[in-house]
């Protein structure tokens, strides 16, 4: 089957077309073939294709967020129907039953979960000039010298209270009044279902057809790279999300547990942050630590509580959730995938952060290739290892 084919190229099963080049077989002639095109002319029609697609994120933005929303959902679905077409489903019939169990999951989620979500934000919103205004008289008893009227301190934490009280109005009455800001969401929800649906329905033929596009000088190492991608990203993406469900719900429970005011924002935001290393757990502990220092001073059994289910969180992150779900090779070093969210968020913004892991994954992989291809070459190993024959000697642990 055609589309087998080419989903088998994409997953990383070498085609039969992508058998290694005879020049670089050990033991063979290393001239290589001659190209339709030099070296130079083909990086510079692989720049101008990366600088457009940079161009048009920069650009279109806005505009393209649903379609590369849609595109990636599609993307992480398309083994799920795979897997339904080996059972005898049609495309079609595993498709629309993949988003029929997608679209009451959402709306389950959405009337069970949202409304109190809400209100919790709102209500933490509304509570952080009291938090701010309480620590400040705390800080002010501890060190009078420091926070006294007047000083550059209290100014500071002055000024940071009354910030987040009216940026905090401000924001939550520009996303419920905003005519505009409705609109777009409204179109958001109903462009993203649609584009992931219609996708996802024809990502074998969109794969065949792409297949059938690429370069023919280059059709086999691109399709190594494809499914090298493929897996970095498909094994970060779907680990780490698996990770960060796990995670929010286990401290969105444990917070509501222990009585934790706003525990359900404070667990989903830590949860959701878990996507970037770090993070989750440096911004959920210490926005939860000091909700409990407010709720519960004096109580140190509450507040050891809280901070005890922030240690058990990262203990399990660390020693079975990402070990068992991510593993070890997926080849995105946490320190690169922070420095790529924060490179393109900064400049292509939101849409930048959606794309930035994929981009990570790209550029690793690309990397590492061509870290290979220079260990291979003459400028690594050097005409000594080019001319020397063959070892041929027995092993003696054979």
């Amino acid at each position: 089957m055609v589309a087998a084919r080419y989903r088998s190229a994409i997953h990383g099963h070498c085609p039969p077309c992508a058998s290694p080049a005879p020049w670089r077989i050990k033991g063979t002639a290393r001239k290589a073939p001659p190209m339709a095109l030099p070296v130079r002319q083909q990086a510079m029609y692989w720049s101008i294709s990366a600088a457009v697609f940079l161009l048009l994120l920069w650009v279109l933005g806005g505009v393209i967020m649903p379609f590369l929303v849609g595109g990636a959902i599609a993307y992480f679905l398309d083994p799920v129907a795979d897997r339904l077409e080996r059972l005898g489903c049609s495309r079609a019939m595993a498709t629309t039953l993949i988003f029929v169990i997608m679209i009451v999951a959402v709306v389950t989620i959405v009337l069970a979960i949202v409304p109190l979500l809400v209100q919790q934000a709102s209500g933490l919103v509304a509570a952080a000039p009291g938090i701010f205004e309480q620590l400040r008289d705390f800080l002010t008893e501890r060190f009078p010298g420091a926070f006294s009227d007047g000083s550059p301190v209290q100014t500071s934490l002055s000024n940071l209270g009354e910030t987040i009280q009216s940026r905090g109005a401000e924001l939550l009455q520009t996303v419920l009044s905003s005519a505009a800001g409705v609109v777009n969401v409204i179109v958001f929800i109903v462009v993203v279902p649609v584009v992931a649906f219609y996708m996802l329905l024809d990502w074998d033929r969109m794969i065949a057809r792409i297949d059938q596009l690429l370069p023919r000088d280059h059709a086999p190492t691109i399709r190594m790279l494809a499914g090298r991608i493929d897996r970095t990203l498909a094994s970060f993406v779907r680990g780490q999300g698996t990770v960060c469900l796990v995670l929010g719900t286990f401290y969105a429970v444990a917070l509501m547990v222990v009585g934790l005011q706003f525990g359900l924002v404070v667990g989903l935001i830590a949860g959701l942050l878990t996507f970037i290393p770090y993070v989750g757990a440096l911004v959920g502990g210490v926005l939860a630590i000091g909700l409990a220092l407010f709720q519960f001073w004096g109580e140190w059994w509450w507040i050891i509580s809280v901070v005890a289910i922030f240690m058990v969180g990262q203990a399990l992150e660390g020693n079975v959730l990402t070990p068992k779900l991510v593993g070890s090779s997926v080849g995105l070093h946490p320190v690169w995938l922070i420095f790529a969210l924060s490179a393109f968020g900064t400049v292509f913004g939101f849409v930048g952060m959606l794309v930035g892991v994929p981009v990570a994954a790209v550029i690793g992989v690309l990397v590492r290739y061509f870290v290979e291809r220079y260990q291979e070459g003459l400028l690594y190993q050097g005409v000594s290892a080019q001319d020397a024959p063959p070892d041929d000697s027995p092993n003696p642990d054979v």
